[in-house]
């Protein structure tokens, strides 16, 4: 695209999406005019208001349910389901139609992403869409918003960020950017929500980002949303005079977030209705979630009441009025939420893992602790030396400097996501880390603050995508991980030992978006005309394994496995079956994705390797 208009970011949430705007020709270096679209949506049946924000709720109602015209809108009248507000408030009441964590979905690489399996728990009589879909339709809703908004600059010819989790793997990436251009995006780049909360913070503080931060600086992005827990690490250097940003590390995916908060506070109300003799069954506990939902924001807010009254619907005939009514109250939030998920823990705690049922229901794979800090903890300890080495960054902060330390010590945080729209948890959260610090004789960390937690992931977006067309800062750092595959050893077969695996080194860590590597010399063999597939791999602290790096062994805490890449590759003029040598080439998009290519000895093909996104996992084998 050569000349958009406006740079759109587009927050693609859990639980709210957004969208920003710059207009690149209006701006001027730093001095950005930017913008947010309110989006009309539905609130009720048959009423459409423009709010600042879209829930990232779909509701498929019965056929029956609503009556001609309740679900038009400004630009369409033969709507068949509900985005947004009339969603989330409709689905309160009938959670069985109510579709909710596509994003997570989204990224769930045990199940296929294509099918349509949401609902997850609805009875067969429900129509159901799959996470791709739902993914697709807010799309598709903002962008309709914004052609009714701006028919002079139509969506398809902006230049579009849409934000995703810095964790998200290969697959989940593709299957957004393939979202993304369903619903119209023709230029399209992917940015990591860390990195856009970041790029949001230095467009609202203008020049004066530059004296907040330093040289040596280390930055702890924390961002908790409705879905996830994403860390970042960012270092601040000085070369030839001017400062620059990079980013150094990013945690890993973490399905932990306010859905799993409102979870908890519904099992703690419904605990208390069993001890006064009230039993709700699943249907009422989902209801009884939503309605936990908005009693949260508030108890939580800086003029928390001391209670909010919470109202499930009734399934039965014995109760009077058609509902159950209680409250949650301010302790009862403080104790589960605050202790629960931010507990005061020490810089050495690890997120704890349980023995496992061998049988349960398919979902979402959430995380099994729900202590953000001790997530935390685990991350900067494991990033110890993430700027050890890194060229032109000379700072008094671990891993270079403290001796003793155990973790990398963060020098500025900056929190993201809505959860920290509560004092409460923000305050607990720097609490910890700067107990952290103060126990190895560190100065405590400083917080960036200044940002606005409801739309910082959508500004930072738009800033990125003016930041592209040569103005602003740009935060350096490429991919979040190395990639590798697994490559069987040639041996003989014997019985009861498996082949070993070695993991190749496919794209180093930081390889820039719009860069190719081809390995050098290695070959492998390919079969044609049949299913294949590969162990794949990712790393976060590997930094410095090249491409072609052949691994024999590595921990757990070095290298995880990802979903594998899978490919049944055409003939093309050879017999089916047949071994055919190549060399494998990576090539991370200008979108921001990873695409790997099989390369013959001979012959001009070029085998394009795709990322499985049905949630087929190999066989477990040895490997490391």
């Amino acid at each position: 695209m050569s000349n958009p208009r406006f740079a759109i970011g587009i927050d693609l949430g859990t639980t709210h999406s957004a969208l920003t705007y710059i207009d690149i020709a209006a701006s001027d270096g730093e001095a950005t005019v930017h913008d947010l679209l309110s989006i009309p949506q539905l609130t009720a049946p048959g009423a459409v208001e423009s709010l600042a924000l879209l829930p990232s709720f779909l509701y498929v109602p019965h056929a029956d349910e609503m009556a001609a015209g309740e679900l038009t809108l400004p630009w369409s009248a033969d709507a068949r389901h509900a985005v947004g507000e009339l969603a989330r408030s409709r689905g309160a009441t009938t959670p069985i139609r109510l579709v909710s964590s596509a994003k997570s979905w989204l990224c769930h690489p045990g199940v296929d992403r294509r099918a349509t399996i949401l609902p997850h728990d609805a009875p067969p009589e429900v129509a159901r869409v799959s996470p791709l879909d739902a993914s697709i339709r807010y799309l598709e809703h903002l962008r309709s918003a914004w052609d009714h908004a701006h028919p002079e600059a139509p969506f398809v010819e902006q230049d579009v960020t849409v934000t995703i989790p810095a964790s998200f793997d290969p697959a989940a990436r593709e299957l957004t950017v393939e979202a993304a251009k369903a619903a119209g995006c023709s230029s399209l780049t992917l940015l990591e929500e860390p990195q856009a909360a970041l790029y949001s913070w230095i467009e609202a503080s203008a020049a004066s980002w530059r004296k907040q931060v330093k040289p040596g600086d280390i930055i702890l992005v924390v961002d908790v949303g409705g879905g996830t827990s994403d860390f970042s690490l960012i270092a601040v250097l000085e070369r030839d005079g001017n400062l620059e940003l990079h980013r150094v590390a990013v945690g890993d995916h973490i399905l932990l977030g306010g859905d799993n908060m409102d979870l908890t506070l519904a099992h703690v109300v419904a605990r208390k209705l069993a001890t006064a003799g009230t039993t709700l069954d699943a249907w009422q506990l989902r209801a009884l979630t939503y309605a936990c939902r908005s009693a949260k924001e508030r108890l939580l807010g800086d003029t928390a009441a001391p209670a909010q009254p919470i109202v499930v619907p009734s399934r039965g005939s014995k109760l009077i009025g058609g509902s159950i009514r209680t409250e949650l109250t301010g302790d009862e939030v403080g104790a589960t939420i605050v202790d629960g998920f931010f507990p005061r823990v020490e810089a050495s705690a690890r997120p704890v893992s349980r023995v496992r049922v061998g049988l349960s229901q398919l979902g979402l794979p959430y995380a099994q602790d729900a202590a953000v800090t001790r997530h935390l903890a685990a991350f900067l300890g494991r990033q110890l030396g993430a700027v050890a080495e890194l060229e032109g960054f000379f700072g008094d902060r671990v891993g270079h400097g403290v001796e003793g330390a155990s973790f990398l010590h963060p020098t500025a945080v900056l929190f993201n996501g809505g959860v920290f729209k509560s004092p409460l948890l923000a305050d607990r959260t720097l609490a910890t880390i700067n107990g952290w610090l103060a126990a190895e004789g560190a100065a405590p960390a400083r917080l960036l603050s200044g940002a606005d937690l409801d739309l910082a992931v959508a500004r930072g977006a738009a800033y990125y995508g003016y930041v592209r067309h040569g103005h602003g800062v740009r935060i350096r750092g490429g991919t979040a991980f190395a990639y590798y595959v697994g490559v069987e050893s040639s041996m003989p077969a014997v019985p009861g030992i498996e082949p070993p695996v070695q993991a190749l080194c496919l794209a180093p860590f930081g390889m820039e978006e719009g860069t190719e590597a081809e390995l050098p010399a290695l070959e492998l063999g390919l079969v044609i005309g049949e299913p294949v597939h590969f162990r794949f791999f990712a790393s976060s602290v590997r930094r410095h394994d090249g491409v072609g790096t052949l691994l024999d062994a590595w921990t757990s805490d070095e290298l995880q496995e990802l979903a594998p890449i899978s490919a049944t590759l055409p003939p093309e003029g050879r017999s089916p079956g047949e071994v055919v040598p190549v060399r494998l080439h990576a090539r991370v998009t200008e979108a921001g994705t990873l695409e790997l290519e099989a390369v013959p000895r001979s012959g001009g093909e070029r085998w394009k390797i795709e990322f499985d996104v049905r949630g087929e996992r190999p066989q477990d084998a040895a490997g490391g």
